[in-house]
């Protein structure tokens, strides 16, 4: 799925933090903008300011803030000798009452004609519910310093527009470099010998044990292989047909199942899903009344990220009762406004589809033999399947993920487990050699390799039009994104579960497509920084990649660091005695507390861990967990009289109470 790890269940680049308690920050006002609106910092560096925010000029501080208050960006120009003193000096000009103290720095490579860049992580407390962060760029003429003090939910919500701002903030005269009406180098032996290169020094680099890669050039499998190991300490590669879990790529071959409904007429991508699908609802009427086919899956129905409640709870979930979850969910944010990605929606989608097919047929039933004869049957992917059993028994990698000090080990594989239930949105495996069988068809425009006609060109490319905006140069479509950072559209999808992160990629304009399919965390910094790799081989591009991976994987151990340094491992025996043996929770289900010699375990049911405490800034107490691969759990422990414990993601919270 997008990210499923309990780690960044919160979308987009900044950290849970927090401010407590009182309204405090920069004194609101400014203009309201009516639209996403051209704008320049105080010395004249352009940026994009998102619509219905409001914005400001206070000395050296372009200051914008999102329209529910309370959550800010803050562009801050300014001369200095250093990063440091120009953080200093920016914190003076924004917020001089801010006290966070920083919990890691990492140096950032050169980008877009920035140097001397730096990141910035503050330490702030669960209950604060706010992320807190900043960036310092250098140009020519100084310093230009980037303040994100938000809300979680906020954040979440708002993220594509927050990318907005970061998407397009320029040096004053600088051109991003664009490689628009270039001709694709062809990816001859040495080409594909950098791409490897690439992925091998990325493996060492982030501690990922293998990934498999897969190249198509002008309707020509020019590679399938693989680098590394299938697991841990093995030494069998990955190959081209290495099952992987490949998570929200999933959501694509969903919607190419609906696209064939459309092309046989049984549907039209305008049809009201209640229609279809009568016993489709969700928590506001007048959203189910709203909601067409085309928006199931196009993250663009307000309907926030609520994965926590079918993530513990997948023991005792099912496809029909998945369904009946949605119908507790409220939109956080006006219909067709906001990027905001649902794995609940995107099940609907594979469901409804089953349901015009076999209506008789239990819908999770239903769902697998409307894809195996829509999709898999026809593309020829024989491999490709929902069956955990069948893919484990066979040619598969193994899932792993960093323990709690940074170093690579098996992760929980039964958590994957929890997307079973909603699998139209993430649960299929597959390799890069049946996965690239779909990306030949796409940049085919719906035929197959025999020149037949797979599906008509229209319904195909629909799902590729823009259905709501991540930042000026990427939109969502249909399980499928478009990205024009660089001039040429790039259509792509990323997938990530615990252990498995994946990436498909391809260039219509050039002929090429890309599989990248790997089998640890943290995986997603491959497959991410592995589509830049791919232009500046096939353009000759500006050599950013190889750097900004390195740079990724020592931010993410960095920060990783730091947080081990938070946590008491052993938990502190003393808080420890404080718990109850039982908590319940309506949503979540139950947490059952026990001991194992200085170890203490929290048990869901479904999964259990090892917890470590963790005092925080604000004096409270956390117990998060370290098991590998869900790894960052944390429970607020309350103070009431009553025993408590609060897990949040970005929009919710679910209190656990002593049972």
């Amino acid at each position: 799925m997008r990210r499923i790890s309990i780690l960044l269940l919160v979308f987009f680049l900044i950290s849970p933090a927090t401010i407590v308690g009182q309204e405090q920050g920069p004194a609101a006002g400014g203009e309201r903008l009516a639209a996403d609106t051209l704008k320049t910092t105080v010395l004249g560096n352009p940026f994009v300011a998102p619509k219905d925010w409001s914005i400001r000029v206070k000395g050296p501080a372009t200051i914008l803030e999102a329209p529910e208050g309370g959550s800010w960006v803050a562009l801050v120009d300014l001369q200095a000798k250093t990063a440091d003193e120009a953080l200093k000096a920016a914190w003076q000009a924004y917020r001089p009452d801010a006290t966070w103290p920083v919990k890691v720095t990492n140096d950032l490579p050169d980008r877009d004609g920035w140097s001397r860049r730096r990141n910035y992580d503050y330490l702030t407390s669960p209950n604060e519910k706010r992320g807190v962060g900043a960036v310092v760029y250098y140009s020519g003429s100084g310093w230009t310093v980037i303040i994100t003090d938000m809300t979680d939910a906020v954040a979440e919500k708002r993220g594509g527009q927050v990318a907005l701002v970061f998407g397009r903030l320029l040096p004053k005269g600088y051109s991003r470099e664009s490689f628009a009406g270039n001709k694709a180098n062809k990816l001859d032996e040495a080409r594909i010998a950098e791409l490897g290169r690439f992925i091998e020094r990325g493996e060492k680099e982030t501690g990922v044990p293998g990934v498999s890669l897969g190249l198509i050039q002008d309707g020509k499998v020019i590679f399938a292989g693989g680098f590394g190991a299938k697991e841990l300490d093995g030494s069998e590669k990955p190959d081209g047909d290495t099952l992987f879990m490949i998570a929200s790529n999933t959501k694509a071959l969903t919607t190419l199942m609906l696209a064939k409904l459309v092309d046989e007429h049984r549907l039209t991508w305008d049809t009201p899903v209640t229609e279809l699908f009568p016993s489709f609802k969700l928590g506001n009427a007048e959203t189910t009344r709203s909601v067409l086919v085309k928006h199931l899956i196009c993250a663009c129905t307000g309907m926030p990220r609520q994965d926590l409640e079918w993530f513990f709870e997948y023991g005792k979930m099912t496809p029909e009762n998945s369904l009946t979850l949605l119908g507790t969910m409220q939109p956080t944010s006006k219909f067709g406004d906001l990027f905001q990605y649902s794995n609940l929606m995107a099940a609907a989608a594979g469901y409804t589809g089953a349901h015009v097919l076999h209506p008789q047929m239990e819908v999770g039933a239903g769902y697998d033999s409307a894809m195996q004869s829509y999709v898999f049957d026809p593309l020829g992917m024989k491999a490709t399947t929902f069956d955990f059993a069948r893919a484990l028994a066979g040619n598969h990698a193994t899932a792993h993920a960093p323990d709690v000090d940074g170093k690579t080990a098996k992760a929980l594989m039964a958590v994957n487990y929890a997307v079973i239930p909603v699998r139209p949105a993430g649960a299929a495996w597959s390799s890069v050699r049946e996965v690239m069988k779909y990306v030949a068809m796409e940049l085919a425009e719906g035929k197959l390799p025999d020149g037949t006609t797979y599906i008509s060109k229209e319904p195909l490319l629909e799902r590729r039009k823009p259905q709501v905006w991540m930042g000026k140069d990427n939109s969502y479509g249909m399980g499928l994104s478009v990205d024009t950072t660089y001039g040429v559209p790039i259509v792509h999808h990323g997938g990530d579960m615990i252990g498995y992160h994946s990436d498909m990629i391809w260039l219509p304009e050039q002929n090429v497509g890309a599989v990248v399919l790997t089998n640890g965390d943290p995986g997603w910094l491959i497959r991410t920084r592995f589509r830049r790799k791919l232009l500046e081989v096939l353009f000759d591009g500006r050599a950013e990649a190889d750097a900004q991976l390195e740079a990724d994987a020592k931010n993410f151990f960095a920060a990783l660091a730091a947080d081990r340094k938070l946590l008491t491992i052993p938990a502190d025996k003393n808080e420890s005695a404080k718990l109850a043996k039982r908590y319940a929770n309506g949503a979540l289900g139950e947490i059952a507390v026990s001991q194992s010699g200085a170890t203490t375990i929290f048990d869901f049911g479904e999964w259990k861990s090892e917890v470590a405490s963790k005092k925080n800034p604000d004096g409270t107490i956390s117990f998060v967990t370290i098991e590998p691969g869900v790894s960052g759990s944390e429970f607020v422990v309350g103070s009431g009289a009553k025993r408590t414990l609060t897990i949040r993601d970005a929009q919710h919270e679910y209190v656990f109470e002593e049972r």
